[in-house]
């Protein structure tokens, strides 16, 4: 028997072993695959359903109210419900039936340093409901509230949420583990002329105006809720998508996504239908720390992918692949992050493939295994495996490059293996029969021996599951795309480099972001000021606001200690909290004595205005920890 079907014959065994059936709907209370991110025991109870009533209060920058959970027992369990919390102020525990509660004692375990605290309620014979009134706290990492200073109106205060990975139990008391699910209604109270918006179907206000009503009915792991309130207007690109934004930055934002239904018409024709209904997508002020956040219904974008030529849409296409791979079938522990993000970069891109030409896709893929090579020189090769070890660590400590592209480059192998037609098929059995579920690495070995494998391999030798899966690096034989457009530019790259070309002469204006940051990638690391000083005289490269281009640009600078770009780095650090811009330059600036004493300088003016998630990441690069 080959190492793959000796592989995929352990894993079945292994995962039947650790949930109640991989591919059928589990019933309440059904065993789950143990998270240790997750203080609560779900296999004791677990929790269904969710009646959220909040009110958003931005003198005291808290969310107060009470959450009511419906909880599954099982049977002979020890009559406890178990919930994540971490810095929420608990006022008031109750338990009992639906509609008669009852007050019992407060128990909150000692606090774990990554983890919070675990809240644990006790349940008498019958009893399915526990409220908790509570409030957060400043302390939380889940929610920003920014001033109107912060905000591109600068007129009303703004706050959104941001509960992946372990966050949301700073946002609500619940069982923080993608292997929980559930749905929830909600109310919302919000001061007079701010909108809230949350990743749910809207049922509007009531005759007050700052009251508002929410309902999700599809089942969702606790990192997919999300809220947002602020001074918003919207903009409808068809009957089911919608953009919101500040009023400023709305028009751009619709112009910029304009061809948003065409892509949810180019994924359901790949794997299937859109299952909630409307996607909505809601750009956020510039302090939130990522690229996008796929909360289901409502997808959060940043403003930095505003580039004014669509160039940057992948981001789109990639936070609407989550609406299957991710939000509809989700990880079940944060070590299998990879069924979320490995699978939805291949989504992604084969959405930019059906809309735009295989030319694009595979140029995003060359540049794409190119940076995640060069990332993974850099991190530890146990932070380099797709079933990561996460053991007593903060999933976000572990972001990284490798769940999306090794994940993505694992998954082509086998489409390249099999074919795509056969793949095809194997994922979208994957997404229909796992449906509104949370599965792990096994459930998903275990599915291709079911689907996939049963075909021959069209290539020999055939996709060593086991190396690709859990050991350090890219396998040999990982796949490569081919871009004749990439290897012009790495051509004109070689010749500039050569003397034998000056800058005046690259075709710029014909570029798409992606040639130029391969062109300036190509670039050797030791190009001194001189050098950028030529280039930036003919191209005007640090007059760029294409966010992707500025980034590249200024490291570069860093490095070379380009006086001219310093004042563009000061402002794209001021400007921008994206985690992705932030890392590399506050990293390379830290590297010598005076980049370090640059960095903190503008850090120390504008800390404030980074979430948390970006604070403790660059806290860690300048040394600034507690």
């Amino acid at each position: 028997m080959s190492k793959r079907f000796s592989l995929c014959a352990l894993a079945m065994v292994f995962s039947l072993g650790c949930t109640s059936n991989p591919v059928s709907a589990p019933t309440e209370g059904a065993s789950l695959v143990h998270d240790h991110h997750s203080l609560s025991r779900p296999s004791e109870a677990k929790v269904v359903h969710a009646v959220i009533d909040w009110t958003c209060d931005f003198e005291q920058k808290c969310l107060y109210g009470s959450v009511t959970w419906r909880v599954a027992r099982a049977e002979g369990g020890p009559g406890v419900v178990t919930l994540d919390t971490k810095a929420l102020t608990i006022e008031s525990v109750a338990a009992g039936r639906e509609g008669s509660l009852h007050p019992v004692p407060l128990d909150l375990h000692p606090e774990h340093p990554v983890f919070g605290r675990a809240l644990v309620i006790p349940l008498a014979p019958g009893e399915d409901h526990v409220r908790v009134d509570y409030r957060t706290t400043s302390a939380g990492s889940g929610l920003q509230w920014l001033s109107p200073e912060q905000t591109a109106e600068r007129t009303h205060p703004f706050l959104f949420s941001q509960a992946q990975a372990i966050h949301a139990r700073t946002i609500l008391p619940c069982q923080d583990s993608p292997g929980v699910r559930f749905t929830y209604d909600a109310t919302v109270r919000v001061p007079s002329a701010l909108t809230p918006l949350m990743a749910a179907r809207q049922l509007g206000a009531d005759s007050d105006g700052r009251t508002f009503r929410f309902t999700m009915p599809e089942p969702i792991p606790s990192y997919l809720v999300a809220i947002a309130v602020g001074r918003v207007a919207a903009a409808d690109l068809s009957p089911r998508v919608r953009i919101w934004a500040e009023p400023s930055v709305v028009e751009a934002a619709a112009w910029e996504f304009a061809e948003t239904e065409a892509m949810i018409q180019k994924a359901e024709a790949l794997y299937g239908p859109y299952r909630w209904e409307r996607y909505d997508i809601l750009v956020l002020p510039p302090s939130f720390p990522f690229g996008g956040m796929e909360n289901p219904r409502l997808t959060f974008a940043t403003p930095t992918v505003l580039a004014k030529d669509r160039s940057l849409v992948a981001l789109i296409a990639h936070e609407l692949a989550h609406s299957w791979s991710g939000n509809l079938v989700t990880n079940a522990t944060w070590s299998d992050f990879w069924l979320n993000e490995g699978f939805t970069v291949y989504f992604e891109r084969r959405i930019l493939e059906a809309l735009y030409g295989r030319a694009r896709s595979e140029m995003e893929a060359s540049l794409a295994k190119n940076e995640l090579i060069d990332e993974m020189k850099d991190l530890d090769p146990g932070d380099t495996i797709l079933k990561i070890d996460l053991t007593g660590r903060d999933p976000d400590d572990a972001f990284s490059n490798v769940p999306y592209e090794k994940g993505y480059l694992l998954l082509r192998s086998l489409e390249e293996a099999y074919g795509r037609e056969a793949f095809d098929a194997c994922l979208r059995t994957w997404f229909d029969e796992n449906a509104f579920q949370s599965r792990s690495t096994e459930d998903f070995l275990a599915h291709l021996e079911r689907t996939l494998f049963v075909h021959p391999p069209q290539s020999e030798p055939s996709v060593d599951l086991h190396e690709w899966i859990h050991h350090a690096g890219l396998p040999a034989d990982a796949p490569s795309a081919q871009s004749p457009e990439i290897a012009e530019v790495d051509r004109l790259a070689a010749e500039y480099v050569a003397g034998r070309v000056g800058p005046e002469t690259l075709p710029t204006t014909k570029w798409t972001t992606h040639e130029w940051l391969r062109f300036l990638r190509a670039l050797p690391e030791t190009t001194d000021s001189a050098a950028l000083a030529r280039l930036d005289a003919a191209l005007k490269i640090t007059e760029s606001r294409n966010s992707e281009i500025r980034m590249q640009w200024l490291l570069m600078a860093i490095r070379a200690s380009y006086g001219p770009a310093m004042a563009s780095l000061e402002d794209f650090l001021s400007s921008q909290g994206r985690r992705k811009f932030l890392k590399p330059l506050y990293t390379e600036l830290a590297k010598t004595p005076e980049g370090k004493t640059f960095a903190l300088s503008i850090y120390r003016q504008v800390r404030a205005r980074y979430h948390p998630i970006a604070q403790t990441t660059i806290d860690a690069i300048l040394g600034l920890q507690n």
